[in-house]
C-alpha cells in the first residue's frame, strides 16, 4: 500500500491546482471573456470594473459576458487595442501580475486547435483567464543496472516566479508564432545546454492540464509533456541563468521531494504524470490513482 501521507499531500496539490473548479471559487462571479461570440477566457469581477473605463475596446457586460467591441475585427486590431489598454492599466492600477511584465506575446484562442484571434502580453493573461500553453521536458537516465534516475533543475533565486524551487529538466511557455517542437529545442538549449540533435529525440507523451485561481487572476494552463532519455555520461549545464543547478536523482528521492514543498507546483504535476506513465505509481497500491489521473488531465 502507498504511503497514506504522501498520497494525501499529492491529492492536496492537485486540488489546489484545480481550485477554479471547486465550490467557493470565483468562477460563479466571473464574466466570460468573448471575442466574436467565442469564449476565450474568464474575467474576475475586480478586473471587470477596470475594463469598464475602456468602452471603445470592451463592450459593457451582457448576459454574463464581456466582449471585445465588434469594430475590432482582426487579429492585429484586437491585439493592438488590448495592448494599449494594458499599457495604461500597467501605469495606473495596482495589479501585481502586471509588475511581472515580460514583453512576451501569448496567442488567444478558444481551443489550441483553433486559429488565434489575437495576442496578449503573458503577464496579463490571468486577468482575462485566457488559456496558456507550455512545453515541459522530463529528462531521465537509465543506468547499466536498469535503474532509472531523473534529472531535475533548481530554479534561479532571481526568477520572477517560484525562485529556488525544483523544476523539470527544461520548460517554457508557447510564445505567439513559435511551435511546440521549436520551443522544446529552444528551452533545452537555453536552459540546459542540450544540443539540438539530442533534444530532438524527446518523445511527446502527454499533456497536463489544470485551472487554478489566486490573487492575480485565473490560470487555465495546459503543458505539452515530453520525455527525453539522456545518455549516462551526459550532464546538463547551466545556460541562460534561469537555473542554478541540475540534479540526477533516484525515483524514491524524487517522490520524497514531490511532497516536501520543493517544486514549482505545475512541475510537480508533470513529474507525477511521469511516475504514473512509467509505472512507479500503480493502481493496485495507490488508493488515489484515479483521482491523480483526473487531477492531471482537467478540461480547460
Amino acid at each position: 500500500m502507498a504511503n497514506a501521507a504522501w498520497s494525501d499531500k499529492m491529492l492536496q496539490l492537485l486540488r489546489r491546482m484545480n481550485n477554479f473548479h471547486s465550490p467557493g471559487s470565483c468562477r460563479a462571479s466571473c464574466f466570460r471573456f468573448e471575442i466574436s461570440g467565442q469564449q476565450v477566457g474568464w474575467i474576475p469581477p475586480q478586473f471587470a470594473s477596470v475594463l469598464a473605463r475602456y468602452p471603445e475596446v470592451f463592450s459593457p457586460p451582457q448576459g454574463g459576458a464581456i466582449s471585445l467591441c465588434q469594430s475590432l475585427d482582426s487579429y492585429e486590431s484586437r491585439s493592438e487595442a488590448v495592448a494599449a489598454v494594458l499599457q495604461t492599466v500597467r501605469q495606473e492600477a495596482e495589479l501585481s501580475c502586471l509588475r511581472g511584465w515580460r514583453d512576451e506575446k501569448y496567442e488567444v484562442m478558444p481551443r489550441f486547435c483553433d486559429p488565434p484571434l489575437m495576442w496578449m502580453e503573458r503577464a496579463a493573461t490571468s486577468l482575462f483567464g485566457v488559456k496558456r500553453y507550455g512545453v515541459h521536458i522530463n529528462g531521465y537516465t537509465v543506468h547499466e543496472s536498469g535503474e532509472l534516475s531523473m534529472w531535475l533543475a533548481r530554479r534561479s533565486p532571481t526568477k520572477q516566479t517560484y525562485p529556488g524551487r525544483l523544476d523539470n529538466l527544461a520548460a517554457g511557455g508557447l510564445a505567439a508564432g513559435i511551435g511546440i517542437k521549436r520551443t522544446l529545442v529552444k528551452e533545452c538549449e537555453e536552459e540546459a545546454c542540450i544540443p539540438e540533435a539530442l533534444a530532438e529525440k524527446a518523445q511527446p507523451v502527454s499533456t497536463v492540464s489544470y485551472t487554478y485561481e489566486d490573487e492575480e487572476g485565473v490560470f487555465p494552463e495546459s503543458q505539452f509533456v515530453f520525455d527525453l532519455e539522456l545518455p549516462p555520461d551526459f550532464k546538463p549545464r547551466i545556460g541562460d541563468g534561469e537555473v542554478q543547478d541540475f540534479y540526477l536523482l533516484p525515483i524514491d528521492k524524487v517522490k520524497e521531494l514531490l511532497v516536501a514543498d520543493e517544486f514549482k507546483p505545475n512541475c510537480a504535476m508533470v513529474v507525477l504524470d511521469f511516475l504514473i506513465r512509467h509505472s512507479f505509481i500503480e493502481p493496485d497500491t495507490e488508493p488515489f490513482y484515479q483521482e491523480f489521473i483526473t487531477g492531471l488531465h482537467q478540461t480547460l
